[in-house]
């Protein structure tokens, strides 16, 4: 089977492209079988810019004979008519959308962003829960831990600490973590820093297979990433939250903002802004 044509994507923002990333992410894996080189240009806030930006476009429109995809949530009017003249496929999530909620609504977007925080109280929540997790990552520090929202068990590299970090950027919740030890999976009580918040507890298990994998590449061919060892740890993890009704998701096929989820669900946790 031949190979599809290399495809160039742009993700255009005039603040950090988050929102175009995310868009447009979510849109091309519908088509796996393609072939996309990917680049995201943010803090597109002035024309000269986006004029500058249009000749990249189409440069590599030229280059390759084939039209580019533009996936922008440029709010500023003037800005985005201007990315709108490339010879790519503007996809536009303003326009796909502000002009409906505008009609709808009875009232006409301000058609800019705001440079600066605007909800403070909003912004110090999400600083917090990550200054929490940072301090509470590993089972570093039980000092303040009954304020935890939730805490996050599993054994080394199963994705407790990226995961923490998430549900406090996205969603401000201070989730501590703590990884289970040889010597904790040895016994059969709960270890003895997180025995007393039984309630928040949250376990985190994996595929063995790719749990060697993961520690191959950290520690290559020590008993840490051993096979066996990585066997055993995965079974005696799974053991205990089952003996102490811990709930638990496994993390070898899912993207941390699905585990994100699937704890705010299970625990019942709700968004701080």
């Amino acid at each position: 089977m031949n190979e599809t044509p290399r495809r160039n994507v742009f993700f255009v923002s005039d603040r950090t492209g988050l929102t175009s990333e995310n868009m447009g992410e979510a849109l091309l894996e519908q088509f796996p079988n393609f072939n996309f080189k990917r680049a995201t240009y943010p803090f597109l806030d002035t024309v000269e810019k986006a004029h500058a930006l249009v000749q990249i476009i189409n440069q590599a429109a030229e280059q390759s004979q084939i039209k580019p995809l533009v996936f922008s949530s440029v709010a500023n009017d003037d800005i985005r008519e201007i990315v709108k003249t490339s010879q790519g496929l503007h996809l536009s999530f303003f326009d796909a959308f502000l002009g409906k909620l505008e009609s709808e609504l009875g009232m006409t977007a301000r058609h800019s962003v705001q440079g600066r925080v605007q909800n403070v109280e909003k912004y110090d929540a999400r600083m917090e829960a990550v200054n929490f997790a940072l301090n509470h990552d590993d089972g570093v520090s039980d000092r303040n831990l009954q304020e935890a929202d939730v805490i996050l068990m599993g054994v080394s590299r199963s994705g407790k600490t990226p995961t923490c970090l998430y549900l406090a950027l996205q969603y401000g919740i201070r989730a501590a973590n703590y990884p289970l030890t040889p010597d904790d999976l040895d016994t059969t009580d709960l270890p003895r820093m997180v025995k007393p918040y039984h309630k928040k507890l949250f376990g985190l298990t994996i595929q063995p297979d790719r749990l060697h994998q993961i520690r191959q590449e950290r520690r290559p061919d020590s008993r840490y990433s051993h096979p066996n060892t990585c066997k055993q740890e995965v079974a005696d993890a799974q053991a205990m939250f089952r003996r102490h009704n811990i709930p638990f998701a496994n993390t070898t096929h899912k993207s941390v903002e699905e585990l994100a989820v699937s704890i705010m669900q299970e625990c019942a946790l709700k968004r701080r802004f």
